[in-house]
């Protein structure tokens, strides 16, 4: 008969990866604002337009916005799990379509992890 093995819990909220994910959440914050200041510097009128303007920024379209509902699922049910605000939680699902899920993911779990640590 084989003795039961114990499995070591996964290490969590390491403050190196806190500080990757600030970083990506800075990087998508300056990126996408990048781009979004320099379209409508140039007269650019037809935002969500330029979105499916043709199969391949319609392809990246498609993509990004199935991550970003996928993200704010992720969001809200493991922000409720760790026990996050929810003006907190509500507060990111927003700013993921008004400034960039590319900045508020990382930035949740940026989040997530310091919560992890703490507990």
């Amino acid at each position: 008969m084989s003795t039961p093995t114990t499995v070591a819990p996964a290490r969590t909220g390491h403050p190196a990866l806190v500080a990757v994910y600030l970083v990506l959440s800075l990087v998508g914050l300056v990126g996408t604002w990048w781009f979004n200041l320099s379209f409508f510097a140039t007269g650019g009128t037809d935002y969500l337009g330029g979105w499916f303007a043709n199969a391949a920024s319609s392809s990246a379209a498609v993509d990004i916005i199935v991550m970003a509902v996928a993200a704010c699922i992720v969001m809200v049910v493991e922000g409720r799990r760790l026990g996050f605000r929810p003006l907190g939680i509500v507060l990111l699902v927003v700013l993921s379509f008004v400034i960039a899920v590319a900045f508020t993911f990382p930035l949740f779990l940026a989040l997530r992890e310091r919560r992890l640590r703490r507990t």
